[in-house]
């Protein structure tokens, strides 16, 4: 089971448990779901979070995921990060984690 981390608002995260998916604007604007590795987490919440609070990481087990999941390279940060092609189906979130 390989595991990955999203991070979005509690308020998202609420909605998206409303309807059975999550869907990120990136989604729309990219065409994937941008995913972090656990050693990623912190750099990521520096970079694109700084100051936001109401935050969750969604725990996400790539085994039950419905969409594509693929993992690329980002030349940004020089590093490889998960990415999901599609919605994220709820129960593919094993843990929701306040921050």
């Amino acid at each position: 089971m390989a595991i990955i981390y999203h991070i979005t608002t509690a308020a998202d995260w609420q909605q998206a448990k409303e309807t059975g998916f999550y869907e990120h604007p990136s989604l729309a604007a990219e065409g994937f779901i941008h995913c972090s590795e656990d050693h990623q987490v912190a750099g990521v919440l520096e970079r694109y979070f700084a100051g936001q609070t109401g935050l969750v990481k969604l725990v996400i087990d790539t085994t039950k995921l419905t969409s594509r999941f693929v993992t690329e390279w980002s030349p940004s940060v020089n590093d490889h990060f998960p990415h999901i092609y599609g919605p994220l189906n709820t129960d593919a979130v094993t843990s929701v984690v306040t921050l």
